[in-house]
């Protein structure tokens, strides 16, 4: 069987831009969490997906997905920024045919966003999803990148390649593509917005 792309959400950022007692990833949307919603929307493509968070987190992430899908990072891995987080997810699924990274903080992205993203990587090597122009995530990576991907850190490593290889924008009537959580305002903000509305195939 041919593989296929594999979903890498990472998630072991610190939130300490959002505030308060719990993790930003742990706030309630859509009948959920915000990780939740954001995993519940990867799990529908039937996609192999993994989530790489951290000790903490860990068990938000087991309500929704299997042990093996789950790689937790020491808290000096997390330290190294979504980089180090994406390069744990790639090599977790080396096998795969490339690889969609979408934040544990976009909760709104379709399931349908993702499928088009990877349907895309089967032309290029870089691809992003674009609503009215504008670049936002999924953004996905064929497997002849591996050797590149396993080796980010930081956080500005999935734009630096991006910028350092001919990437394709899939353009997407999806504004979820842009929204993610940073801070209460956001939250409160997507929360307005609601879930979406699933799309007929």
């Amino acid at each position: 069987m041919r593989s296929r792309p594999a979903i890498v959400v990472p998630a072991a950022g610190s939130g300490r831009r959002f505030g308060g007692p719990l993790h930003k990833l742990e706030q309630a949307f859509g009948g959920s969490t915000l990780l939740g919603t954001t995993l519940r929307h990867a799990i529908e493509t039937q996609l192999p997906l993994v989530v790489v968070t951290t000790r903490a987190l860990a068990p938000l992430a087991a309500q929704h997905l299997a042990t093996r899908d789950i790689v937790v990072l020491s808290e000096d891995e997390a330290a190294r920024g979504m980089g180090a987080a994406i390069a744990a997810g790639v090599s977790e699924r080396s096998r795969a045919s490339g690889w969609l990274v979408l934040p544990g903080d976009m909760p709104l992205v379709r399931p349908s966003s993702l499928l088009a993203v990877a349907k895309a990587l089967e032309q290029h090597a870089v691809v992003y999803a674009q609503h009215r122009g504008r670049r936002g995530y999924p953004v996905g990576f064929s497997a002849e990148l591996y050797s590149e991907l396993i080796q980010l850190s930081g956080d500005e490593g999935v734009r630096r390649m991006v910028l350092r290889y001919p990437a394709h924008g899939e353009e997407l009537d999806d504004p979820g593509v842009l929204l993610d959580v940073d801070t209460l305002a956001d939250l409160e903000a997507l929360r307005r917005v609601g879930s979406p509305t699933p799309q007929a195939d």
